[in-house]
């Protein structure tokens, strides 16, 4: 604390004062809410006693007055839950601001805004002047204003820790990465889930948090770089900037649910809803109905990592951006050799084969062809049969008999490995039994993205226009297909995609560059790196430079002066018992990081008797605890941990290839990481 006593006296009184107003505007909201719902069920009583007396044009007006009131309560209802959640904690920041015509003034930053007679007592953390803190040293600094650019001079920033309505520390600072708050945040030891990080958020994370001018960011941050807290509070800026925005036309895509779990308190904590999320596989499944389940992204590299894969070059090539234009290139001749091959002639319709390949070759050519048969169809049943549906319905299958190609998606997907567009291409032809595979009720992962976008060009897959804002976290395991056919799907959506290329955990896809994704997005996209490191203690960064040759990487932790331990398995069960029971003096949250999941069984088996608190976390794991968990390598992705031990089999060490799974799991770790088995 590098106030004097006067000075703390002073925001000791405005701690109380601000205190007082919060709780006065809960208590006033609390008695609003519970008179308006008083009101709303004397409402419905009124509603239901005149319905015969009312016509219908009083009743829409009187219902329609009624959906506004109930819009205003749910608004007040959202800003008194917020006011709750600070009412013992109303403020993290100060700044001294002064401008020409407002002169100087003290702007104190929390969570949520409180007002009393149209003064701000409380700024919201999104607010535009509130930038000035997380942007600004001492000197002239700006903001940007609904009404053009504010220009003043900031005289001093100050923050404060706030427990139980008391100043617990308050001291002036610079905003710096040896920023004191920063320091003491990043010492704390982790919780169950991830937490917010607006007190302590960095200038170059703020540029990506409030940028509203790209349609489209793509951004390559470094382990640790705060990626996934820095797209949370994003999102909590966009739904607080965007007039209209709500949680549920935002999408989150995540790498398990394990992950989806672990980030689900950050909105709420910052007083937003929780927004929608998926996973890849499980938004593929919307599309695909023709298999009964889609493998799942960590299943499908999980094959990879416990060596059960045998056509690893297949999958490669499946996953290549060269197949984009081999899959083209098929469907466009597939569809230029479809035809009619002969006339409709029954009781009920005669309808010559020329005018049926006209309409299909010549008048619907623009459209996909599963859907120039629905056009036939509904045209011919126009004509002939006064429009009716069902009609309609008969004609499409006499069409589907008499078309000479097949209109079953699993056969064509099939085809297309013994066509002579795929055989060229990948240079050799497939076994039938490889091929024979796809018969089955599920789909792999790696034909399941090229299924559906084969599909799409088909047929019209339908455009989701109502999300608006899509998050994509670990971008780099999604090729550029995926990306396509999100940008396909997802129509009136923008896109912040975040990643690091050094921590892909997919072995058969590699970017150079994120900034390789601005092909896609080239219709406005900005590509921004996060260079800085707050997770992991320099020594732990320095042993995950070593394995990928990295020096690039900034770590901003002081040194805790714990080194990285290796051991050599001995008496295993001894020896990790002993090594966790010293970690747990120190430490919240410890996870034993293994290369797979027959690895993470092992160990789980081989401790948890002894270790009551150990929890295994597995490719169908949705819930979990920090305290103690055993996990494989690629369902640690995002994940943090205080300690961090890496286990692999002695036969089964990390190789080269392996090189950027094993960065992952070191890069688990913020305090102490020990390493058995690999040098």
């Amino acid at each position: 604390m590098n106030l004097s006593e006067e000075e703390f006296s002073k925001e000791k009184k405005h701690l109380d004062l601000t205190l007082k107003l919060l709780r006065e505007q809960i208590s006033t909201l609390a008695q609003d809410l519970y008179d308006n719902e008083e009101k709303q069920l004397e409402f419905k009583k009124f509603v239901w006693d005149t319905r015969a007396e009312l016509d219908p044009t009083e009743m829409k007006t009187i219902l329609s007055n009624n959906e506004q009131e109930i819009d205003n309560l749910e608004m007040k209802a959202k800003y008194y839950r917020k006011l709750y959640k600070i009412q013992n904690s109303p403020y993290f920041a100060k700044i001294v601001f002064e401008t020409k015509d407002d002169g100087k003034k003290d702007i104190y930053i929390g969570l949520t805004y409180l007002t009393k007679d149209q003064d701000n007592i409380i700024y919201d953390w999104r607010a535009p002047i509130s930038s000035i803190f997380y942007d600004y040293e001492s000197g002239k600094a700006s903001y940007e204003a609904p009404g053009g650019v504010i220009e003043g001079y900031l005289h001093n920033k100050r923050q404060f820790t706030i427990e139980d309505a008391k100043i617990k520390r308050v001291f002036d600072s610079k905003l710096n990465v040896q920023d004191e708050l920063l320091q003491e945040v990043l010492a704390n030891k982790t919780d169950e889930y991830m937490k917010n990080i607006v007190n302590t958020i960095q200038t170059e994370q703020n540029a990506i948090i409030r940028n509203v001018k790209d349609k489209n960011l793509i951004v390559q941050g470094i382990a640790g770089s705060g990626k996934t807290s820095v797209a949370l509070h994003r999102i909590a800026f966009l739904l607080y900037k965007i007039k209209n925005l709500t949680s549920d036309k935002v999408l989150i895509f995540a790498p398990n649910k394990v992950f989806s779990e672990y980030i689900s308190n950050v909105l709420p904590e910052l007083g937003e809803e929780n927004t929608k999320e998926t996973t890849f596989s499980d938004f593929l499944e919307t599309y695909i109905t023709e298999y009964k389940s889609i493998e799942s992204f960590t299943s499908f590299i999980e094959r990879y990592y416990k060596y059960e894969e045998q056509f690893i070059d297949l999958i490669k090539f499946k996953q290549s951006n060269e197949i984009i234009p081999i899959i083209e290139k098929y469907i466009k001749n597939y569809v230029n050799k479809a035809e009619f091959t002969e006339e409709i002639f029954n009781h009920e319709l005669y309808m010559e084969k020329e005018k049926l390949n006209y309409y299909l070759k010549e008048r619907y050519s623009s459209i996909p062809l599963f859907e120039r048969i629905d056009e036939i169809s509904n045209k011919i049943a126009e004509m002939e049969f006064r429009g009716n549906k069902s009609k309609a319905r008969q004609v499409r299958k006499w069409l589907r008999e008499r078309i000479n190609i097949s209109l079953d998606m699993k056969e064509i997907y099939k085809s297309l490995f013994k066509s002579k567009e795929f055989i060229s291409a990948y240079g050799k032809e497939l076994p039938e039994s490889y091929i024979n595979r796809l018969d089955e009720k599920n789909i792999s992962f790696e034909d399941a993205c090229l299924f559906v976008y084969m599909k799409s060009l088909l047929m019209f897959l339908g455009n989701d226009y109502s999300i608006e804002q899509t998050i994509i976290d670990e971008a780099q395991d999604y090729n550029i297909l995926q990306y396509i056919l999100l940008k396909k799907i997802l129509k009136k959506s923008k896109f912040t995609i975040l990643g690091d290329i050094n921590q892909t955990i997919n072995p058969y896809y590699q970017y150079k560059s994120l900034e390789d994704l601005k092909t896609v997005f080239n219709d406005g996209g900005n590509y921004i790196e996060l260079t800085k490191t707050y997770r992991s203690s320099p020594e732990i960064i320095e042993h995950a430079n070593k394995i990928l040759g990295l020096n690039l990487v900034s770590a901003i932790r002081r040194d805790t002066k714990i080194p990285v331990e290796f051991r050599e398995e001995d008496n295993l069960k001894e020896q990790l018992i002993k090594d966790i029971n010293s970690l747990v003096e120190d430490n919240k949250s410890i996870a034993i990081i293994t290369k797979n999941d027959v690895e993470a069984n092992k160990i789980y088996n081989l401790l948890h008797k002894d270790l009551e608190d150990l929890t295994l976390i597995s490719n169908n794991s949705k819930t979990f605890s920090r305290k103690l968990v055993v996990l494989p390598s690629y369902m640690a992705k995002g994940l943090e941990f205080d300690a961090t031990i890496i286990y692999t089999n002695k036969d089964n060490k990390y190789t080269y290839e392996e090189r950027y799974l094993y960065y992952v799991s070191c890069t688990r770790s913020q305090h102490h990481l020990i390493i058995y088995n690999n040098n």
